[in-house]
């Protein structure tokens, strides 16, 4: 099969594939996105695609990848259509999205980048690029000595970061008069909005100090001030795409897709409501707009991604290669349970939240078979991920007097999982920012306690909070479980 997903194939795809609405010639941008994922083509993409088909024509999205060109060069052939693959159970309904209007690759071309973010029209910026890419330091603030900072404040027309490029664009919009447009975060970081606001205004200090701006132009003001930062809350599960989806999804369009994303039915976006320079109708098509996000944002990312990374490590630990695998293993799903009943008592009780209701849904999600959801892919990253999805909330039950036995866990099995790579888990299986340090900690051979505190130290995690001893102990116990007897051992440790 040779002929390719495009605007000139999309007319011969079966009646029961789901296209685009409207004219993709007529519409115009209003949305530059930072990180061009599956996970965004699976989500913000697809709820553009909605309001696009709903005659809000100015909100095409211009996608922006700060690293690898694969996406484009996938898509661009595609003339920016994909397919995105809704499966549960044995059913697979497939939606063709043409909500992205064009793709830049920074790294080859930052000017284009830097035009489409100072064009008039561009009123939103989105961002998913991980935790990681944010270059937080070890206690939260912006890293000023990672190498990528440094570039970007001595080449401020050439940066590679996204700080970089929101701060040289908003001050090319302020140098010629044009409205800032509102930075929204749709990435797991706590207070999102807020966090990304405090880096950029720290990334905005070096650059003035650098430059030498004073006074009236500073860009500090400016973007602490006059710009908007809205919180936001993401939700859906987007498992790697295969080959044989690949395959598959060919076979159902009559053409081809070169990256197809899968996804499961459930979504949800819960979005401060703050956009001074506008925003689509998300509400009309399932966005929840409200005034504050944090209670929200605290449950998935203490409920859903919490769990997530428990089941991953300890999934990786016990020979689950999917999710769906390891919560079908007893011993897991019951610690899964009792992760959630230390968990839920550390959110707000007064903003109605139905914790039970929100469980028994994501137990269904995490039983779905069809989607294959690698525990390996939900593996990645785990210091960047580990403080907001469990140390946050074991910092909280411990200072209630309540000992976070179970969340705890979740801590120590990153740590052996980290440790059992190149052993009965192949190298590299799974990434981290820390690999190199955190590889020298592991192959010192230390007794778990020690580990632990090294670990804890490198990672900065509960850095300050009176807490961290306490944490540190639980966990420490926890990893002579795992390196004794492996999860079965830790599990029956906490009688489970």
């Amino acid at each position: 099969m040779n002929r390719r997903l495009s605007k000139d194939t999309i007319a011969t795809l079966p009646a029961r594939i789901a296209v685009p609405r409207f004219d993709r010639a007529s519409v115009t941008q209003g949305i530059v996105h930072l990180g061009v994922g599956a996970f965004h083509r699976a989500h913000q993409a697809a709820y553009v695609d909605d309001c696009l088909s709903a005659g809000e024509t100015d909100w095409s999205i211009v996608g922006v990848s700060l690293r690898s060109a694969d996406t484009r060069d996938a898509l661009a052939p595609q003339d920016g259509l994909y397919t995105l693959a809704i499966r549960s159970g044995g059913e697979e309904r497939l939606h063709v999205i043409g909500s992205i209007g064009a793709m830049l690759v920074a790294p080859e071309d930052p000017a284009a980048v830097l035009a489409a973010l100072t064009d008039p029209r561009t009123r939103i910026v989105t961002l998913t690029i991980t935790e990681k890419a944010y270059l937080r330091a070890a206690g939260g603030g912006l890293d000023a000595a990672h190498p990528d900072i440094v570039h970007d404040l001595a080449n401020p027309h050439l940066p590679k970061t996204a700080h970089g490029f929101l701060a040289e664009a908003l001050a090319r919009r302020r140098a010629a008069g044009l409205q800032p447009f509102t930075v929204l975060c749709c990435d797991n970081l706590p207070a999102n909005g807020a966090t990304l606001h405090r880096l950029l205004v720290e990334f905005a200090t070096l650059r003035d100090a650098s430059l030498g701006e004073k006074g009236a132009t500073r860009l500090k003001g400016h973007i602490a001030d006059e710009v908007a930062f809205p919180s936001s809350m993401v939700d859906r599960i987007v498992p790697a795409t295969t080959d044989a989806d690949r395959e598959r999804i060919a076979l159902e369009l009559g053409v081809e897709d070169a990256w197809p994303v899968m996804t499961e039915p459930f979504c949800q976006w819960v979005v401060e409501d703050n956009f001074p320079a506008g925003r689509p109708a998300w509400e009309k098509f399932g966005v929840t707009m409200v005034e504050d996000v944090r209670p929200f944002e605290d449950m998935k990312l203490r409920l859903l991604n919490g769990a997530h990374s428990a089941i991953a490590y300890l999934g990786l630990l016990s020979g689950h290669a999917t999710v769906d695998r390891a919560f079908a293993d007893p011993e897991i799903r019951r610690f899964v349970d009792a992760l959630w009943a230390e968990a839920i008592p550390t959110l707000p009780t007064d903003a109605g939240l139905d914790t039970a209701s929100y469980t028994a849904e994501l137990a269904r999600r995490f039983s779905n078979t069809a989607l294959a959801h690698r525990t390996a892919q939900i593996a990645n990253d785990g210091s960047q991920k580990l403080p907001q999805r469990i140390i946050a909330s074991a910092i909280e039950r411990l200072h209630s007097g309540a000992p976070p036995r179970h969340l705890m866990l979740a801590v120590a099995a990153w740590i052996a999982a980290c440790e059992a790579r190149g052993k009965f888990l192949p190298d590299g299986h799974f990434t981290d920012p820390i690999d190199m340090p955190m590889t020298a900690i592991i192959d010192r051979n230390l007794p778990a306690a020690e580990t632990v505190a090294s670990v804890f130290d490198l990672a900065g995690f509960a850095t300050g909070a009176p807490e961290r001893p306490g944490l540190m102990d639980l966990a420490a116990v926890h990893l002579e479980q795992l390196r004794r007897g492996g999860p079965a051992q830790a599990f029956a440790a906490l009688g489970i």
